[in-house]
This record gives structure tokens, C-alpha cells and sequence, in this order.
């Protein structure tokens, strides 16, 4: 019988061969576990047991999760996280059963990508995340500072000539040091300071959050990597409504770890699926996602490519600006 304790000891030892057997035993597990799901794959007529490939599982919209407790099972809320927006906006809310999970398993994701987590100094220039309560991005980057073990990593409200004294300390002391920022915080830091960072590696987690206009990632990139002196800058992608992060590697594309796949659907008919190598709506498959749903169909525009990789062009039109790394493009 599938459960929680089958799915998380399957979670990291999934590969290519194996993804889509563990993807749709944790869908029949949600259709017949999770009553949100269960009720949009009614609607849309479909009957679980008769689906039988990664293409035809049905993907849950994220707006879903703005009015709904979307949970599979029957379990008490330890934490619950809350999407970033404009003033005004419903935003999202993910109700998490396990923090300790989430804050482990971002470690995971980090290090798939970059190695081991005590090998950083970590500095966080996160002002609007910091000034509101239950941000995933915070609890993640909180804990990427704790398990650094490094006495220099922590956060800076605005605090900027702190932030540079700091960074500039930290130049010679054997380990690499991360500025992770949101966009218009680093964008200000490039444009009206322009400090010499050529000895960090710069992570921007994207959106203006409605404080200034919203540029492509290629044009942002542009200014930070010459206002801050670094050969290139680093994103995650990342949302509230889910558990597993992407990463690029200094440009457009980003990759994800093995637990997690994005999937192209046609934008005039969601239920086409698998588009490859043209503009496509993004769907996300997290496995991570077993308390929840881990088929999610998002409101971001990208292309997704042969290999896995993708990109995000920007936001569907009427959609909120909100979210991780979302540039319009």
C-alpha cells in the first residue's frame, strides 16, 4: 500500500528510468487521497486508474491553492507558507505537514547543483521577503545560513553599508561567499553603488515585486553583471506551492534535480501536453510534493527543452506578479 513513508524513501533514489513509475503511483495516491484533486479530475471526467502515462496525468491549478487547503490526507498544519504579490492580490498558501522536511530537502536541491552547503558563506539581501511572515524563501535560506556553520552568513534588511563592509571581509577566508538577493534590491545595489563583487557568486530569486518595471531576465543579468563586477549571475526558481527548487548555472536555462520535471502544455488546450522547444505554458512535476499535490499546472510561460532544462519567458496574461524568479519577459 502507497503511503507518505513509501514516497519519501523513494524521493532520492528516482533517476531517469524510474521517474514516471513513482510519478503515477503518487498520482493514483492523490486521486484517491487529496479531495481537492480528487474533485477537479471528476470535473474534467477522467478516471484515474485508466491513466497511465506521465503525459496524461491531470495537472492541478495553482490558483486552486489562493482559495483552497489543497492536502492530501487528513493531517495538522505545522507551517503555512504564503506567495509574495502585489498589493491587493489573493496570494497562495501551502499548508506543510513536515518543515524540517522542506528545510532538509532545499539543501538537497542546492547541493545536487552545487556541492556541499558548509563550503559557502551565505548573505541575504532579502528586504521585502523578510518584512512579511511565512515566506518559504526565507525558511529555506534561514536554514542555507545555519547548516553553513559560517559565523559571517546571515541577512541584511537595508542595511547595505553593513552588507558591502561585510563582503569585503570575507575575500580571502577559504570559503566562497553567496549574495543571494531579490531582484530590485540587487538591481538598486548595481545601479546606485556599483560595488566591486568580482569575488562572489550573485543569486537573484527574480520579481520586482511591483517595485519597479519588469525587464527580461537577459536585460537584468546585463545590468547586474556589470553593475556588480561578476562574470555572470546565478537564479532560482522557486514557489510557494512548491517543495523542490530549480537552478540555472549562470544563464537563461534552468535544471532540475532529479525528483522534479517541467512539462510544456499548449496554451490554447491544457490538456495537450509535452510541448518541446516552442512557447509553452509550464507545468511542474515535484515528487517532493506527496503531502500536497505534485502535479501542478503554473501561470509562467517558458520553453522546455530536450535535455529537461527550460526557461521562463514570463507571466500569462491576467495572471498576478508574484512568486520566485518571475520576469516578465
Amino acid at each position: 500500500m502507497d503511503t507518505f513513508k513509501n514516497f519519501e524513501s523513494r524521493l532520492y533514489s528516482v533517476n531517469d528510468s524510474s521517474f514516471e513509475d513513482i510519478a503515477l503511483d503518487l498520482f493514483r495516491f492523490q486521486a484517491r487521497n487529496n479531495d481537492i484533486y480528487k474533485r477537479f479530475i471528476t470535473h474534467l471526467g477522467l478516471q484515474a486508474d485508466k491513466i497511465h502515462s506521465l503525459q496524461s496525468i491531470p495537472y492541478l491549478p495553482i490558483s486552486f491553492f489562493k482559495h483552497h487547503a489543497v492536502k492530501t490526507g487528513s493531517w495538522n498544519t505545522e507551517t503555512l507558507f504564503a506567495s509574495s504579490g502585489t498589493a491587493g492580490a489573493t496570494t497562495s498558501t501551502h499548508h506543510i505537514k513536515d518543515l524540517q522536511f522542506y528545510r532538509k530537502h532545499s539543501v538537497k536541491c542546492f547541493e545536487h547543483f552545487f556541492g556541499d552547503i558548509r563550503d559557502y558563506h551565505f548573505l541575504a539581501l532579502l528586504p521585502s521577503y523578510l518584512e512579511r511572515d511565512n515566506s518559504s524563501l526565507v525558511a529555506m535560506i534561514d536554514f542555507f545560513i545555519r547548516q553553513s556553520g559560517s559565523p559571517h552568513s546571515g541577512f541584511y534588511l537595508n542595511n547595505i553599508p553593513e552588507l558591502l563592509s561585510d563582503l569585503e571581509k570575507l575575500k580571502n577566508t577559504g570559503r566562497k561567499t553567496i549574495l543571494w538577493g531579490v531582484t530590485f534590491a540587487l538591481l538598486d545595489l548595481a545601479e546606485t553603488i556599483r560595488p566591486d563583487l568580482s569575488h562572489c557568486i550573485v543569486f537573484e530569486t527574480g520579481g520586482m515585486k511591483g517595485r519597479r518595471k519588469e525587464i527580461t531576465r537577459q536585460e537584468l543579468h546585463e545590468v547586474l553583471k556589470q553593475g556588480l563586477n561578476v562574470p555572470k549571475v546565478y537564479s532560482e526558481y522557486g514557489m510557494t506551492e512548491l517543495l523542490s527548487q530549480s537552478y540555472s548555472k549562470g544563464h537563461d536555462r534552468f535544471y532540475c534535480s532529479p525528483w522534479k520535471k517541467i512539462i510544456g502544455r499548449d496554451l490554447s488546450d491544457p490538456l495537450e501536453k509535452g510541448l518541446q522547444n516552442e512557447t509553452a505554458g509550464i507545468n511542474v512535476v515535484d515528487l517532493a510534493n506527496w503531502h500536497s499535490v505534485a502535479f501542478i499546472e503554473t501561470e509562467d510561460l517558458g520553453k522546455v527543452s530536450d535535455d529537461g532544462s527550460f526557461e521562463v519567458l514570463g507571466r500569462m496574461d491576467n495572471s498576478d506578479i508574484r512568486g520566485c524568479n518571475l520576469l516578465a519577459g
